[in-house]
């Protein structure tokens, strides 16, 4: 892992937050509510050309059970994705990001099943480029559906850096691969250039 700093402020900041993402850095809440920042070498990815969808998957959203909405419930989003026993999620941070929410920066993808928010995914868009922070599910496959609309709405709006921060058994399964932290931080820069609108 390259580093962690941890936070002075009594408050994580919105616009500190935006610089951090704009340099590599994201934050994330330890069990006592101090947030450090991190900046993972390798750091995951996944390529947005190249997600892996499942036949079981492709047979779900085949199916057409869910509905998929983009930001209609953001705060409901973060919360459920910290209902969790062992969360980073803190009071902190979901203020922050509500706030970036409200700014038109953090957005979220929903699946509802008869007007039930039932799972979704939530991050950051700067530019072209999306950071993808955590996800939740209460029906099967219902975030994973919510992650495949996620990579086909970033293709069509033109993005080119999906970014999953760290890798693990999931998001390797729909594709996350690791780059070195100098390959990333050009793709990074690159996908910032670009004038690229999530809504």
């Amino acid at each position: 892992m390259y580093g962690h700093l941890e936070k002075v402020q009594t408050q994580l900041l919105p616009d500190i937050v935006l610089e951090g993402y704009r340099t590599s850095y994201f934050p994330m809440a330890e069990s006592d509510g101090v947030i450090y920042w991190h900046s993972p070498d390798p750091r995951a990815v996944i390529p947005l050309d190249s997600v892996r969808v499942s036949r079981s998957l492709r047979k779900t959203i085949a199916k057409n059970i869910f509905e998929i909405r983009l930001d209609s419930a953001f705060y409901d989003v973060i919360c459920a994705c910290c209902e969790r026993s062992d969360t980073w999620i803190s009071g902190d941070i979901i203020s922050a990001y509500t706030e970036l929410h409200h700014r038109g920066f953090a957005h979220s993808v929903e699946t509802w099943m008869d007007g039930e928010l039932v799972g979704g995914l939530y991050g950051i868009a700067i530019g072209g480029a999306f950071f993808g922070e955590s996800m939740f599910s209460r029906v099967s496959e219902a975030s994973k559906v919510a992650f495949v609309a996620l990579t086909q709405h970033l293709l069509e709006r033109g993005f080119t850096l999906l970014d999953t921060q760290y890798i693990n058994g999931f998001t390797e399964q729909l594709g996350a691969i690791e780059i070195p932290r100098d390959e990333y931080l050009m793709a990074l820069d690159y996908a910032q250039q670009l004038n690229c609108r999530f809504t």
